[in-house]
Parts: C-alpha cells; sequence; structure tokens
C-alpha cells in the first residue's frame, strides 16, 4: 500500500477528516491526527466493517512550547467544542509536555521531544506510527514504517525507549477481538 492509497483509505471515516479540517483551521502548532483511528479505519475498510468499528478514540498531537496544564486544557475544550457535533472522543495531548506527567503514570521514562513526530516515533506498535495533516497543498502523512503492516493487517510491537511488553499484549489483544484477521506479532 503506498501513502496515497492509506490516505484515501483513512479518509473515508468523515470523523478523520472532520478533525484534520478543524486542526488546519485552528492552526495548532505542528498539530496531526495520529495513530489507531487512521489504521483502524483503513483495517475496517480491507475488512468490509463500518469505518468506525472498534475505534475507541481520535488521538490528536500538536507540539506547544507552553507547557502548562492550563494552556494544554484551552486546546482540549476548544477542540471539543468545535467537534462535539461529531460524537466522538477526541484526545488532544501537547507533545511539549508529555514527560511530565508520562512516568508517573506508565512506570516508565519518556525523555522530553522536540516535534510532535517523535510522540508517533514512540508509538507502541510500528502499525500505528502514522500522522495526518491538511496543508494548504493538501496533506501531509507521516509513516517512518511505511503501510505495508497496516495493508497486511499485521501488529508489530515497537521496541522504543517506553515500550511495556504488557501493554503491547494488553493493546494487540484488544485489536485481536476486533479484528480476528489481524497476525499479531510477539513482544520479544
Amino acid at each position: 500500500m503506498d501513502e496515497a492509497r492509506f490516505l484515501a483509505l483513512a479518509l473515508k471515516n468523515p470523523v478523520n477528516l472532520a478533525i484534520i479540517d478543524e486542526l488546519h483551521r485552528l492552526a495548532l502548532p505542528d498539530a496531526w491526527l495520529v495513530s489507531g483511528c487512521l489504521v483502524q479505519t483503513v483495517w475496517n475498510v480491507l475488512t468490509k466493517r463500518a469505518v468506525d468499528h472498534g475505534i475507541a478514540d481520535y488521538d490528536v498531537f500538536y507540539f506547544d512550547p507552553d507547557t502548562s496544564w492550563d494552556a494544554e486544557d484551552v486546546v482540549i475544550r476548544q477542540l471539543q467544542g468545535r467537534l462535539d457535533r461529531l460524537d466522538a472522543k477526541i484526545e488532544a495531548r501537547n507533545q511539549a509536555r508529555v514527560h511530565l506527567w508520562y512516568p508517573a503514570k506508565h512506570g516508565l521514562p519518556y525523555p522530553p521531544l522536540s516535534r510532535s513526530t517523535d510522540g508517533i516515533d514512540r508509538f507502541l506498535t510500528q502499525n500505528t506510527q502514522v500522522g495526518v495533516r491538511r496543508t494548504d497543498d493538501g496533506f501531509d502523512v507521516y509513516a517512518p514504517h511505511g503501510f505495508n503492516d497496516v495493508a497486511g493487517l499485521i501488529v508489530r510491537p515497537n521496541a522504543g525507549p517506553n515500550f511495556s511488553a504488557a501493554n503491547y499484549a494488553l493493546k494487540a489483544g484488544r485489536w485481536k477481538a476486533l479484528w480476528p484477521e489481524l497476525t499479531v506479532i510477539a513482544a520479544r
């Protein structure tokens, strides 16, 4: 699967497109729609399910040097207010401040990031290391591992600095229950 095909399939979910468009209008710094909502939409199209089957939430990453909770809360509320009509759980996170709360929440180290794509690089699975954003000329797609695992319905661990085999097993198990066609590569 190439980038154009991935994008065409991911945008079949109108919620994905609405969020991407709203992020562009808001002009949040370094803002991307990321991860599962994109990949799972593609899986749903490929397996002939409803485009929103199994999608628990829609993750938005942006990068603002203001690492205060108050600044992030303003963005969360603003985005939810603008997209409330979608009846979707949208989780916006400022990637500049993840290192402040991640170790306490997950018990794992999380060095500071310098841009949103650094956060994408740290996802638990390689197949979900994707992000899409609108530009004035179309779309940017970030996918450091390409789209072969997405197209092949393969879940593969990303053994990055904050990898947890237990968290991987939980996530992969949930996905396998929703998409039995998946091939889950065991964590080592």
